[in-house]
This record gives structure tokens, sequence and C-alpha cells, in this order.
């Protein structure tokens, strides 16, 4: 493989080639660009980008949504379109011969998209490491060989690279620096228009479609068992998306607990500060109402034939799932997967939890030990990894 120059950043832009997938990808993306930014004013970002990374001055070549896909079959469903979309990347890429590539998340298509951009000599960082450490961990060897560095956002995954000779940095994660040590309850409820006495639950069903079309109802019948022995709470969904939205709501229409159910647009962080505690998808908004916070009760379902080959191939190697039990190295936060994901097990799980004053001193003492050790300048020393990665430096 021939080396690319190093520009000189002072003479010529920092030109970067940028994949992000889903909600969570564009937001750790939009980070990464104006850290990068501010140490390489000249800065070039195209790719695949969401939103807030358009914000902040990408173009957008494809949607980060499009590449929003959960699981081994829900994959297979989507493939021809996401062989088609790679392939044209990688063509222009390698085109436009960019700096570095960083894949943000979406390990599946962005390492195979790196072992072809790293074969015609351009820089390959993946920011965000795949849970190679949960399942298939025999990907560890090709991860090292397709990529130049992984970025991680939590403390054990970089353990675990060094310990197969793997290069990667612990970052720490973005949202640890964004979301504040002690979250201000009572704005968020005045800016929701929610009462400062109320009480309320957050409902975060996931930004992929696949995930809210599986999880809305269960949600839905939760809210319902919960007001029915407690009147008193109110629910509030915010929405990933325009698409998730309406996919919310017809979700919804089906189920007679709609009307106890609010939505807002967007303003997650808003409403899981505003929040006595949630429902939660797993994935990021787990660790998002970690760092607000506030107990949580965590769901994940996906297909029955993804769970299938997941469970008949022993590919799962790790106890749990959910991000908050997973940092804290045991059950910290009730987690419900598949067929155990109903409405009763969800309400009950919760209502146990803000029923139990010992428990909830015991989540705030933890959550906040997590913040603090996840909260280092996630996005700056990403930045700073990804120009050492540009200019051939492989060592900080």
């Amino acid at each position: 493989m021939s080396a690319l120059p190093v520009r000189d950043a002072a003479a010529a832009p920092l030109r970067v080639a940028i994949v992000a997938g889903e909600h969570s990808g564009d937001q750790l993306g939009a980070a990464l660009i104006a850290a990068l930014r501010e140490r390489a004013p000249a800065l070039e970002c195209f790719g695949v980008a969401g939103p807030k990374m358009i914000a902040a001055g990408c173009e957008a070549w494809a949607r980060a949504d499009s590449l929003g896909v959960m699981g081994l079959a829900e994959v297979l469903h989507h493939l021809p379109r996401l062989l088609r979309l790679r392939g044209r990347l990688a063509a222009r890429f390698i085109a436009a011969r960019p700096d570095v590539f960083v894949g943000i998340d979406s390990p599946e298509f962005n390492l195979t998209l790196a072992r072809r951009l790293k074969r015609a000599g351009i820089r390959c960082v993946q920011y965000v490491s795949p849970q190679v450490w949960a399942w298939r961990q025999g990907r560890v060897r090709t991860i090292g060989r397709d990529s130049d560095l992984v970025l991680c956002l939590l403390p054990f995954e970089s353990e675990f690279y060094a310990e197969h000779a793997v290069r990667a940095e612990f970052v720490g994660h973005p949202l640890a620096d964004q979301i504040p040590l002690e979250v201000d309850t009572g704005a968020a409820r005045a800016a929701l228009g929610v009462a400062p006495a109320a009480r309320l639950i957050a409902l975060l069903p996931g930004s992929r479609l696949g995930e809210v079309e599986r999880l809305a109802a269960p949600f839905a019948a939760a809210a319902a068992w919960i007001r029915a022995r407690r009147p008193e709470f109110q629910f509030l969904a915010p929405m990933a998306s325009t698409a998730v939205h309406e996919c919310f709501e017809r979700q919804l229409a089906q189920a007679p607990e709609k009307s106890v159910i609010r939505t807002v647009n967007g303003q997650a962080q808003r409403v899981l500060a505003a929040a006595d505690a949630a429902i939660v998808a797993s994935g990021t908004a787990t660790l998002e109402t970690l760092l607000s916070g506030k107990p949580m009760v965590v769901a994940y379902k996906v297909s029955w034939l993804t769970n299938f080959v997941l469970r008949t191939l022993g590919l799962v190697k790790v106890q749990y799932f959910s991000q908050p039990n997973l940092l804290a190295g045991r059950r910290l936060v009730p987690e419900f997967s598949q067929g155990a994901v109903t409405g009763e097990a969800l309400g009950a799980a919760l209502l146990a939890e803000l029923d139990d004053a010992a428990h909830l001193v015991e989540l705030r003492r933890e959550f906040a030990r997590i913040h603090l050790a996840l909260r280092r300048g996630g996005a700056g020393l990403a930045a700073d990894a990804v120009l050492r990665c540009a200019r051939g430096m492989t060592s900080r």
C-alpha cells in the first residue's frame, strides 16, 4: 500500500471523508466536525451525514438514516441497496483522495468500505468500536486489518483491543461532555410545558424504524399499565426523526393506550432532563438516560430470525446488553429482550425502581461515577486522533 503524502495543514485544507449511520452517528459526527474545524479551520468534509453534521458543514452525498438497519435478518432485506451505496461511495472517495476516512458506528458497512479505501492508500479510522467484545469476537483481526485506528467510547473497549494488538484509543463519550453533571429538571419542564410537580415518564422507542415498529406497542402498553395503577403519571415520547414519528403514530393508532402518550419532535435530552424515569430502547439512548441521572427500564427486540441466529450459534458473549449494566459490570437497571418485552413487565419493573428509595440512591451514585469516567472531552480527543492519523502519526 502506498502512503498518502502528509499535507501541511497551514497550506492546504484538511479533507475528511466521513460516513455516519443513524441519529447517534449524526450526533457524534457533528461534534467531531466542530472539533476538527477548531484545529483545522480549512476543513472539507463529505460523505454520509445527518442533519446535525450537515449543519456543521459536511457535504452530504447520502443521508445517515439510510444506514439505520438493525439485526442480521433485517440487513438482508436492505442488502442490495446498501451494497450499491457502498460501491458508489468507495469509488467517489477513492477519486476524491481525502486525507483520512472516518467511519462512525455502522461497522458492518464502514469496515468493509474502509478495507477498499485502505487498499487504495487512504488512512481509515473507525469511530465507535463494534461490540466485538460482546459477540463475534473473531472480528477483532479484520478490524485491525481494515482500520488504522479504532476510537473507543467506553473504557473497557480499548483494553480489549490492546490484548489483540489492535491500535485503539479511549476518547470518552461526547454526550458525557454535552450533558451537565446536574441536569436542570425545572427548566426542562418549563420548556416542555410540564408542570413542576408532575410525575413524568419518558418513552424512547429508538431511532431505527424497525425497532420502533417492534417497541411502540409494548411501550404504549407499559404506559397504560402504569397509568391504571398510578393515574398521576404523564408520558412524553421524543421522536428522533419525522419518519420515526410517523412510524410511532401508526403503531399507536392500533393501540387503545394512544391517548396517554404525548409526542414531541426531537428534544430527547430535554425530555430526559424533565422526566422522573424512562422506558428506553437499548442503544445510545440508554447512555443519555444514565447521563441525565434518571432511573430506567431497557428493552431490546429484534426479528425472530436474528434472535435465533444469535442464540443458536452462541454469538453473544456478554451477560448484559444495556450500556448502564455493561459499564457497571453488573445488573444496575432492569433489561428485557424479545418475548419478555411486555407492557406489564416494563411497567412493573419501572414502578419497582421508583418505589425503592435505596436503589435510587445507588443509581444516582453509580450514574455520577460513570458520567465522570466518560467525561474526557471526547470530541476533542477524537479530533486530535483523527488529525494524527491523517498526518501519518501513529502515537500521541
